[in-house]
């Protein structure tokens, strides 16, 4: 499989995990990452941006915040020595609920980083500022 290939299955591996509600496991793929939030001058931890979703994303019932979160467009560049990677990305946040018609609830971008280690890669860096248009989000944020 390809750098590209294997970083594209990170993007999607994250967006598996959220609209699974796996949170902690979404949280586990930036434990390498300083990530950029709103609100905040300088990075934050995995562990920190898992209690931001513990605070604003609402579990349903049956255990997922009844989202799909669809990431395309990603523009992945690799160095030449294949370690270091950047990928420029858009997302886009479909919902239903028993209250909310299936509807898009948000859309944006990632601009993320990559690194290579033992042959693996990682995220290391992710920027979760790019929030450019949001929908009804009341069923999905506890509050915003």
């Amino acid at each position: 499989m390809s750098h590209e290939s294997k970083i594209a299955n990170l993007l999607y591996l994250y967006a598996e995990r959220m609209d699974g509600g796996d949170l902690d496991g979404a949280a586990l793929l930036f434990r390498h990452a300083d990530i950029m939030v709103l609100g905040k001058d300088a990075p934050i931890n995995h562990q920190e941006l898992r209690e931001i979703w513990n605070n604003f994303v609402q579990i349903h019932p049956c255990g997922t915040p009844r989202t799909k979160h669809i990431v395309s467009n990603p523009i992945i560049d690799v160095d030449d020595a294949g370690t270091k990677a950047s990928c420029r990305s858009y997302y886009t946040v479909l919902q239903q609920t028993d209250e909310l018609p299936l509807q898009i609830i948000a859309a944006g971008r990632y601009h993320d980083r990559f690194q290579r280690v033992d042959g693996e890669w990682r995220f290391v860096f992710r920027d979760y500022r790019l929030f450019d248009h949001v929908g009804d989000v009341s069923q999905h944020l506890k509050h915003m």
